[in-house]
């Protein structure tokens, strides 16, 4: 695998599985490239709500708008710039705001091979 860069425009975006809210994400970089992580973007519409059990241990680094991830009972808000680490295990509620989010994401090991 080569260096490469990725764009917005580059992502494939589709409703992320197991909800049926306006919450999407595109991997650029997964299992069919040969590399250890799944790299993409996730889009969420205005005030919209996903609850999960991690599978994989994930990075999310948002670029635009504002989410809440809450776990635990302890709830961690991020913004333009900022990132949010979720381990596997955790059971997380990951909220938007009134003007979405876009976001980037990391994982490792693959999410789609850890959901089957």
């Amino acid at each position: 695998m080569k260096v490469r860069k990725f764009a917005i425009a580059d992502a494939s975006l589709e409703r992320s599985p197991g909800q049926d809210g306006d919450i999407f994400a595109g991997n650029v970089i997964d299992q069919r490239h040969g590399g250890p992580i799944t790299i993409g973007f996730g889009r969420y519409a205005p005030n919209q709500s996903l609850n999960e059990t991690l599978a994989v241990d994930d990075v999310m680094l948002v670029l635009e708008g504002k989410l809440s991830v809450t776990s635990a009972g302890s709830t961690v808000t991020a913004g333009p710039g900022e990132i949010v680490y979720m381990p596997k295990g955790e059971t997380v509620t990951i909220r938007s705001h009134e003007q979405g989010a876009l976001t980037a994401y990391v994982t490792y090991p693959h999410w789609q091979e850890a959901r089957e």
